[in-house]
């Protein structure tokens, strides 16, 4: 007899045998029990999870001799006839191959005939998302009053492409993904009845390329065991599925997140060169860092990890990653996989994601992470500063300002620099404030609150360095913006052409910024002040004597706040 593989030998013969489905078989043997099962079932989910098994299994327990019964006995001429396909009354169709309307008219004219060997005649039709139109609606009626000697079963992976017509007359399965465990469980016992020597190790492999199929998982072992010689041992597996054993992806990640480049690349390097399939290496990467995720997240969630093993190694990683971290590396990884879809150089998009994934500077994915970010970059480099600052003041080099009581303008020392090497423009001030109205900055101040909002919008980043910026002073055309620390001046400039675009679409005309910190405003408003005082004072000297009633209300309000007529 020739070779059989494992898949078919091993098909599940009764309900027993069905891995991971007790919520579908236990309902099954109870209606059979009864005697009150349907006569339309819709079996879906995913390939390799037992639909089709467990359509045959039902066939043959609904027409055993001993029925009913909760399983076949699987020695009765019906059981027998059944499962070796002898039996003419259990009809398999594949809807892949014969989806169109002559063939459904065919099952149509013949279900009125009654079964010639068995109880039920029962017809199970395989991917029947395949079907068309004209099909399904042939099949339509049939469905909804078939007689009483008939049963339909159909499967599908595709639920979703099936005509709700179609569902709503049938009672609806969902076959779900079988457990890693319960595919070793499965494993094992096989491979102890055909005597066959496999390591935990290279069955929790099989089972986590599997992705949840029996089918695939007895698919791979099959190959496995072709490919190894005494044992199955992991190695083996990995050779065959192609994919890269946890403790290299962990040494990845983990070089990655050190943010040791050398390492992390040497290591893709090595992979690659050995035969690695690149796209199965990012898929399974992918799935890795969302497994720390999740551990980090809930450790209870042990049981619902699809690529690695809980072991000691896994757990320190995880605990020691940053969950931002994690997920700003697998977008960069899905990016990754969709690009080397269309590229005849993978592992050259492999390495520019690993590099992305190290570098402190990466963009974040969204606005929310990349202003968050951004602000905790800006709260560091003005602490630095600020120690800067401090450090020069005390040495005697500070900016200062000296009131010789004249009109001409107190000499100052040059603009502080320092790392951001951002020189305040001085005299541009000087200017706007001898053109500045309070009108023009009450006009900038009443719209400045949405100008915020749909900056924010607009742009992140430079809605980040002027959030705690304050309109001081503006004319036609500038706008004397002042800020807490220096440093935000520089990084203010760095989109200087996104806030004037967007300050000219708000105020109808061209605004051009000035930024300045607030401790140089407040000195150079002071200076301004005085200035003008003065020349009040000296034009004031060639006329009488100031009226006693005007120099009261100045000392009351303040000189911004009075206006004298004769």
């Amino acid at each position: 007899m020739s070779y059989q593989a494992l898949y078919r030998v091993w098909r599940p013969t009764s309900f027993l045998d069905v891995v991971g489905q007790t919520h579908i078989t236990r309902t099954l043997q109870n209606a059979i029990m009864q005697e009150k099962f349907s006569h339309a079932y819709l079996f879906s989910g995913p390939r390799g999870t037992g639909k089709t098994s467990a359509a045959k299994i039902f066939a043959k327990t609904v027409n055993c001799e001993k029925s009913p019964v909760m399983e076949p006995c699987n020695e009765c001429d019906a059981c027998k006839g059944i499962q070796d396909g002898s039996i003419s009354d259990i009809i398999e169709i594949d809807a892949a191959s014969n989806n169109g309307v002559e063939q459904i008219r065919d099952i149509r004219d013949k279900v009125k005939y009654a079964p010639s060997a068995v109880k039920y005649k029962v017809y199970i039709i395989d991917e029947v998302h395949m079907l068309s139109i004209g099909a399904f609606n042939a099949l339509l009626k049939t469905l909804e009053e078939p007689p009483k000697h008939v049963i339909f079963i159909l499967a599908t992976t595709e639920p979703h492409k099936i005509p709700l017509t179609i569902i709503s007359r049938c009672q609806r399965f969902d076959f779900k993904r079988i457990s890693q465990s319960s595919m070793v469980d499965r494993m094992q016992t096989i491979a102890e009845a055909e005597g066959i020597s496999v390591t935990k190790e290279a069955l929790d492999a099989v089972a986590l390329s599997a992705e949840g199929g029996m089918r695939d998982a007895l698919s791979l072992l099959d190959q496995a065991i072709s490919y190894s010689e005494e044992q199955v041992v992991l190695e083996d597996v990995l050779a065959v599925t192609g994919s890269v054993s946890q403790q290299k992806l962990t040494h990845i990640v983990s070089a990655m997140y050190e943010k040791d480049v050398q390492q992390a690349l040497q290591s893709v390097d090595d992979l690659i060169q050995q035969g690695k399939d690149p796209g199965r290496f990012v898929f399974d990467l992918i799935y890795y860092l969302r497994d720390i995720l999740m551990y980090r997240s809930a450790p209870s969630l042990e049981t619902m990890l699809e690529r690695a093993l809980a072991d000691e190694e896994f757990k320190q990683l995880a605990n020691k990653m940053d969950a931002d971290w994690i997920q700003r590396a697998i977008t960069e990884l899905n990016q990754c996989q969709q690009d080397i879809k269309w590229t005849n150089s993978p592992k050259v998009f492999i390495e520019i994601a690993i590099l992305n994934i190290t570098d402190q500077q990466q963009k974040q994915p969204n606005e929310s992470v990349e202003e968050n970010t951004l602000a905790k970059q800006l709260m560091q480099k003005v602490e630095k500063l600020e120690t800067e600052l401090m450090s020069i003041k005390q040495n005697g080099v500070a900016v200062t300002s000296e009131d010789t009581g004249q009109s001409k303008p107190a000499k100052r020392a040059p603009a502080r620099s320092s790392k951001t090497s951002y020189k305040i423009p001085f005299e541009r001030i000087r200017k706007v404030l001898g053109e500045a109205s309070k009108s023009e900055l009450k006009k900038v101040q009443s719209q400045w609150a949405a100008f915020m909002e749909q900056l924010k919008k607009q742009s992140a980043p430079a809605h980040a360095t002027i959030q705690n910026s304050k309109p001081r002073a503006a004319s036609e055309s500038h706008l004397v913006v002042a800020f807490k620390y220096e440093i935000h001046c520089s990084l203010a400039l760095d989109h200087q052409q996104t806030i004037e675009s967007l300050l000219a679409s708000i105020f109808g005309k061209q605004l051009q910024i000035l930024p300045i910190p607030e401790v140089n405003w407040q000195e150079l408003r002071e200076e301004y002040v005085k200035k003008q005082r003065q020349q009040e004072n000296d034009s004031g000297e060639e006329a009488q004597e100031a009226d006693p009633l005007v120099e009261e209300a100045r000392k009351l309000v303040g000189d911004d706040l009075i206006e004298v007529h004769e």
